[in-house]
């Protein structure tokens, strides 16, 4: 490991070198037809144009290539396997012309791990592992990943979009969380509805999910538990949050169907203030609504101050009864081991000066139940979450830290970002469903390229240490959740 971590930063030292030579070419610059944001979301700089002929719906539409590659390098603590995975792939969306208010969008997206992974090490995995699916290694030995991901039809006038069909989805709860090589998608239908002065509205009404590491959609809130099939588990929603008590056998008993409604609006009309309301639901099993408030204001002296308030609140519907109160059915030390009414307060303090900025969050999670979340929206995102730790279990509190410079536009060197995170996580320790109390320090580095705005690098290490040593109370000892990691991912879109 050690060796592969010399290699990343000789990596990145090259990768500077060649910026600053770079940065002094006088070349014509290659105008994008697509960037990728700062949370790894792609944003269209150019779309297909409207067209009166509807013979000119296909040839006037436009293809939008990605070539990726991830890599992902974990040195495991005492209770954790050391591994690597590589993912190399990419997606090619094609969008046609709108006729009519009406067009089409379709997308392919792939990825190869050249580092073949067998079957008896799958559960090894645990880190990067979404760039492959380990379904298809465990039932076919396969190394490649492919699946249509978005594959929806769009109907738009005015300001209002509907979709219907599969598609990315960003809401409190549900994210295409695009940090590996395909991201979560989701199947069903989205309104988005910008008529309203300062407003933005958002309706989605949900029936299925593709997780990362999958080829296929499927239910959005049921742990497939199909005794017949060894590998079921992977052909159901088997994210890490994911609650293991909602199984695809309970829910059928009872008939229930796991679908997503999703209500949000997001209102500007007070000066500098966004507030932003949610609610999202699964009948019969469990509901949540947010509440978010955001304000900044500026000194004369340039600083720029920014806090923010959220509170969640999640309701039980019957999950609780059915699964219990912990994601991993372990309900010792739960108040109320049969329901998963909990709520969340979290706030944050921004404070932004020229190309530097310093986040202070805080999040509590109340001693209810476990927050159910396995749709890649962290409830805790951008406030106290850091780089892949769940922090939404009943009683944890979480203190973190974060610093951001950008050297691009303090003029120092064209495209470099850097980002650190420091978070301190307070888990129960009379809960043994939960893990150790940990500590984590994160350190990032996004280097855009002037002269080729198509090509995109980021690295991230994390160094995770186990605070203190919890024994349960049959003398056994909570996981220690001590690692370090390093990721490197490189995009070109064209």
């Amino acid at each position: 490991m050690k060796i592969l971590f010399t290699f990343m930063f000789l990596l990145l030292s090259i990768t500077f070198a060649y910026a600053k030579t770079d940065s002094d070419k006088k070349n014509k610059k290659t105008i994008a037809k697509q960037q990728i944001q700062c949370n790894m979301t792609v944003k269209y700089k150019v779309r297909p144009k409207r067209v009166d002929d509807f013979t000119k719906i296909l040839s006037e539409g436009i293809f939008y290539g990605r070539l990726r590659s991830n890599t992902f390098m974990f040195d495991g603590g005492p209770d954790d396997v050391s591994h690597y995975s590589i993912g190399l792939g990419g997606n090619l969306i094609y969008k046609s012309a709108r006729y009519k208010g009406f067009s089409f969008t379709t997308g392919l997206y792939t990825s190869l791990n050249p580092n073949h992974v067998e079957e008896d090490e799958l559960g090894n995995y645990r880190y990067g592992k979404d760039t492959f699916s380990r379904h298809a290694v465990a039932t076919s030995d396969r190394d490649t990943m492919l699946a249509l991901t978005e594959n929806y039809l769009s109907f738009k006038k005015n300001r209002a979009e509907l979709k219907v069909g599969r598609f990315l989805l960003e809401t409190y709860l549900l994210k295409s969380h695009d940090t590996k090589m395909i991201p979560n998608a989701f199947e069903g239908a989205n309104l988005r509805i910008r008529t309203l002065p300062n407003t933005k509205i958002q309706l989605a009404y949900i029936t299925k999910q593709k997780l990362r590491d999958h080829e296929s959609f499927h239910n959005v809130l049921a742990y497939n538990d199909d005794t017949s099939d060894p590998y079921a588990k992977w052909t159901g929603n088997d994210d890490g949050a994911m609650h293991r008590g909602l199984t695809y056998s309970k829910l059928n008993a009872k008939g229930i169907d796991d679908n997503i409604i999703v209500f949000e609006t997001k209102n500007t009309s007070i000066e500098n203030t966004t507030l932003k309301v949610g609610y999202t639901a699964v009948p019969e099993l469990v509901s949540s609504m947010v509440l978010e408030g955001t304000y900044k204001y500026k000194l004369d002296n340039g600083l720029k101050i920014k806090p923010a308030l959220l509170y969640m609140q999640q309701f039980d519907n019957g999950a609780g009864a059915i699964g219990g109160a912990n994601l991993k059915t372990n309900t010792t030390g739960y108040d109320n081991p049969n329901s998963v009414d909990n709520s969340i307060l979290a706030s944050r303090l921004d404070l932004i000066y020229g190309a530097g900025s310093l986040r202070i969050g805080y999040s509590d999670v109340k001693d209810g139940g476990d927050i159910i979340a396995p749709w890649h929206a962290q409830p805790t995102a951008g406030y106290s979450r850091a780089m892949s730790r769940m922090n939404w279990f009943a009683n944890t509190k979480t203190t973190m830290f974060r610093a951001d410079y950008d050297f691009s536009r303090a003029g120092l060197v064209s495209g470099l970002r850097v980002m650190s995170r420091y978070a301190m996580q307070d888990f129960d320790d009379s809960k043994p469903g939960t893990t150790s109390d940990l500590n984590i320090f994160t350190f990032d580095i996004v280097k855009r390229f002037e002269e080729h705005p198509n090509f995109m690098m980021k690295v991230r290490t994390g160094f995770v240490t186990e605070d203190h040593k919890v024994a349960n109370l049959d003398g056994s000892f909570k996981k220690d959740p001590t690692y370090n990691a390093v990721r490197l991912e490189m995009n070109y879109l064209f």
